[in-house]
This record gives C-alpha cells, sequence and structure tokens, in this order.
C-alpha cells in the first residue's frame, strides 16, 4: 500500500501517518468509506443451534405463561403461595401483569435483550423473597436460577449478537 505523496519520509516514519494531518494543510484527505455492521451474522448460526435455542426459549416462555396466568386468574394455591411469601394476595395481579410484559418483550425479537434483562430481575426477586423466608435451595431458591439460564441459553443460541458480545470460545 502506497502512503499519500504528500507525506514527508521522516514525518511518516516517526508517527506512523497514513491520513492527512496538521502537517500538510494544503492537501486534501482522502474520504474512506466505512461500512455498517453486516447483518449476515444471523447466518452464521447452525440451524441445529438456532433450533435448541428456540426450544430452550419456549420451555422458559411456556412456565412463565402458566405462572403469570394463574396469578392473572387468582386461583386458590396463588393466595397460599403469596401469604406463604409473605405478600398481600392484592398484588397477585399487579405481579402476573408485570410478568407477561417481561414475557411479551422476550418474545418479541426486537426487543428479546430487554425482555431477558426484565425477566432476569424478575427473576432475581423471586430468588430473593425465597431466601428471605429460607425456602428449600434446590427446589426453591435455584428455580428462578434454572428458569433464568433457559432465558439466556436459548437466547445465546438463537440470536448471533449476544455471541458476538458474550464469546465463550474464541
Amino acid at each position: 500500500m502506497r502512503v499519500l505523496d504528500w507525506t514527508l519520509p521522516k514525518i511518516r516514519e516517526a508517527t506512523h501517518m497514513t491520513s492527512p494531518s496538521l502537517y500538510a494543510p494544503s492537501a486534501k484527505p482522502t474520504i474512506v468509506p466505512v461500512s455498517a455492521p453486516s447483518r449476515s451474522t444471523a447466518n452464521s448460526i447452525s440451524t441445529a443451534s438456532r433450533r435448541a435455542g428456540i426450544t430452550l426459549s419456549i420451555i422458559a416462555v411456556l412456565f412463565l405463561l402458566f405462572d403469570s396466568t394463574i396469578k392473572l386468574i387468582g386461583i386458590e394455591a396463588v393466595a397460599q403461595s403469596l401469604t406463604q411469601l409473605g405478600y398481600p394476595v392484592s398484588l397477585a395481579l399487579a405481579i402476573g401483569l408485570i410478568e407477561l410484559i417481561c414475557i411479551t418483550a422476550y418474545v418479541i425479537p426486537r426487543t428479546s435483550f430487554f425482555g431477558a434483562i426484565l425477566l432476569t430481575g424478575y427473576l432475581g426477586g423471586a430468588v430473593a423473597t425465597h431466601v428471605r423466608i429460607s425456602s428449600p435451595l434446590f427446589s426453591h431458591v435455584l428455580f428462578p436460577i434454572y428458569v433464568g439460564l433457559l432465558i439466556w441459553g436459548g437466547l445465546y443460541l438463537r440470536d448471533a449478537r449476544l455471541r458476538d458480545l458474550i464469546p465463550f470460545r474464541r
């Protein structure tokens, strides 16, 4: 590659200069087009990986939809559970709506990262609640973490942008 003709050799060697600067005020700068990131990275995910990611996401979404639905319906088991956890039963509708909004954000491809972040916060609250009342570790305290792993694992397997952001192997 040939360096611009107007650049003095000593300045070029000292500063590794390959573009116009203050040293050459009369020279016209060369405009180099910068390309935007290609959207072809979505094609870099194998079909098997994409299907596995969709499967993990579906499992998590179905569980969370069931959970939010029973809170919205207001069945007796939800009332007993909220009382045991130390929350008023009147919060069941609000908690169910918040969960449904988070799920909706996760299911929409353009907002899936945002939805995963919201669901992570929601599930973190569930972990904190179970730790507060000393629930059993593997069946109650860690269960929201299992669901969170399904959410993020499904998103990681089906979305190349997340793989680019968090590369596990290189």
